[in-house]
Order: C-alpha cells, then sequence, then structure tokens
C-alpha cells in the first residue's frame, strides 16, 4: 500500500485512478462513438427506406409475383418477356422522346428567361415569384388545365386563338403525332420556375470583378457571355442538366392526368415507362414482371445520369 501511495503522488493523481490510455477510454475513440451515434440515424434511414426497397425490387424482379401467391423463382423470364415485347419499345422510345427533346428546350428557355430577369429592377420579385407559381402547383391541377387548354373550339382556349388568326384548329392530346409533344409543354411549362431560380443563383454567384475586369478590356456583351458566364455557370449547369433530365425519364402525372380517359393514349403515343410500371402492377397485377421494368428504369437513370456527369465533368 505504501508502494502504491508513493506512486500516486510522484505522478499527480489518486492511487488506484486508471490512466488514459488503459482504464478509460480515448479521445480519440469518444469522438468515433459521438460521430457514429450521429450517422447510425440517417445510415438506418437509407439502409431500411433506400437500399433495401431496391435490393428487393432486384429480387422481385426475378420471380413471379401477382399478390396472391407467394413469389415463384423465374430467374431472367421476365427480361427476357420484356425484351421481346413490342410494347416495351415504344414505351421506351416515348421516354427518350420525353427527355431528348425536353431536356434541351427547357434548360434553354430557363437560361434565358434568368438571364434577362436578372437585369430587370421593376417588380423583379413579383415576376419571379409569377414564373415560380407553377412549380408550386399540384401536377394533376395543372394538367387538367392544360387538358382544358387542348380541347377543341369553343372551349380550348388555344384552338380559339389559333382561329381568330387563321390558322386551323389542331387535335393536340387526341392526335398520335402531336400528344406527346403537347404533354412535353406542360411539363416543361411545370418545372421551367424551378430552373430559373437555380440558374439565377448561379448568375448571382459570379463575382462582379469577372465582368467589371471583361468590359475594361473591351468585352461585348456575348464575348462576356460566351468566356465568362457560360464557363462559370458550369455547375448550376451540371446539377440541372441531370435534375431535368430524371425528371423527364419519371415523367408520369402529366400523361396520367391529361390523358385520363385513355392513360398513355392514344394508341400508347404517350406512354413514358413509369405509366407502364403503374399499370402493370396495379392493373394486371403482375408484380414480377413490374419490378424487371423498374430495375430497367433504375438502370437508364443510372446510366443517364453517370454519362451526363462524366461528358460535363471538368477537364483539367
Amino acid at each position: 500500500m505504501a508502494v502504491i501511495e508513493q506512486q500516486g503522488a510522484a505522478t499527480g493523481r489518486p492511487a488506484g485512478s486508471p490512466t488514459g490510455s488503459s482504464g478509460g477510454l480515448s479521445m480519440r475513440t469518444k469522438r468515433l462513438l459521438w460521430v457514429w451515434g450521429f450517422l447510425a440515424v440517417p445510415i438506418l434511414f437509407y439502409t431500411v427506406i433506400r437500399f433495401y426497397p431496391t435490393f428487393q425490387a432486384f429480387y422481385l424482379s426475378l420471380t413471379n409475383w401477382d399478390l396472391v401467391r407467394p413469389p415463384k423463382l423465374i430467374w431472367f423470364a421476365n427480361y427476357i418477356k420484356l425484351f421481346k415485347d413490342p410494347q416495351f419499345w415504344k414505351v421506351f422510345k416515348n421516354t427518350f422522346l420525353y427527355l431528348i427533346v425536353g431536356t434541351p428546350i427547357s434548360l434553354v428557355l430557363a437560361f434565358t428567361i434568368a438571364y434577362f430577369l436578372d437585369r430587370v429592377r421593376f417588380m423583379h420579385n413579383f415576376i419571379r415569384a409569377l414564373y415560380f407559381l407553377p412549380f408550386l402547383t399540384t401536377a394533376a391541377a395543372m394538367a387538367w388545365v392544360w387538358r382544358w387548354f387542348y380541347q377543341p373550339p369553343p372551349i380550348g382556349i388555344i384552338n380559339d386563338v389559333l382561329g381568330m388568326i387563321g390558322i386551323p384548329q389542331q387535335p393536340f392530346i387526341r392526335s398520335t403525332d402531336q400528344a406527346l409533344y403537347s404533354i412535353m409543354v406542360t411539363a416543361i411549362w411545370a418545372g421551367l420556375g424551378f430552373q430559373i431560380i437555380i440558374f439565377m443563383a448561379g448568375l448571382r454567384a459570379i463575382p462582379n470583378t469577372f465582368y467589371e475586369a471583361a468590359r475594361i478590356d473591351g468585352l461585348g456583351e456575348w464575348a462576356i457571355l460566351r468566356k465568362i458566364t457560360l464557363p462559370l455557370l458550369k455547375p448550376t449547369t451540371v446539377f440541372l442538366v441531370v435534375f431535368s433530365s430524371i425528371g423527364f425519364l419519371r415523367i408520369f402525372d402529366q400523361v396520367y392526368n391529361m390523358t385520363t380517359n385513355d392513360p398513355g393514349g392514344p394508341l400508347g403515343s404517350t406512354k413514358p415507362l413509369v405509366l407502364m410500371i403503374y399499370q402493370t402492377a396495379f392493373n394486371s397485377y403482375a408484380m414480377g414482371y413490374a419490378a424487371a421494368q423498374t430495375v430497367v428504369l433504375f438502370t437508364i437513370l443510372l446510366i443517364v445520369s453517370l454519362l451526363q456527369l462524366w461528358i460535363l465533368r471538368d477537364k483539367k
């Protein structure tokens, strides 16, 4: 005991107290415990809410399941059936038309409006709110209003205006040739406000010193736009390209509500892949086949997003 008391007196700690390395947790260990404690909730959320349903969809795509009987493993039969289905390839074409045509048009329109709106000072906030208002409107209400716009005269406003300027009335959503593009106009209009706000935030994040230096050097507005604004706006553009592409690949609300008498019609000319998945799952109750379609959609979204990020990456 005397030896222990002498050691305690020599070290300045009470006799028998644990040292920092052996008897208790080190500061680094405590920090790690705190970090993983805070990360446990989001990790649990993504594992249960995100990752588990994804892996479950992959498993269900290999089964034959109708919600009544237990799933029966049939391996890749659903995928073989899907790729042999002519309806799938028509839907696949429609989906990519929404993407290839809708994304660039919406981004060009949004940037053009944001570029000029950023220079407006009179009632700036009010005009910006007007552009953002459609994004806040529910998709169902917006789709039904546009469906009314596209009706034949005297109900449809658009056909009424066309008649006033001597253009024959158009079938719009009743035509196999015009229906997809008519719905695309609605989808572009719905997302335009969000894209404008993001572009304006990107424009205002560019320091004014760049513009001042360019004007001192004698650059015109077009040269400033091409050499300063667009390059410095690239991170914003990349985000909106990926975000908008995912939105057009997953288009559903506008199509379903504007063609409610024949969802995806006429004759399947407007049907996207998400609507095909919905009809397969909840009309035919072929859950395994619908899961295979979901996996295909997930793969398309992943490839398109990664491809866009690779093309638009910063090249050192």
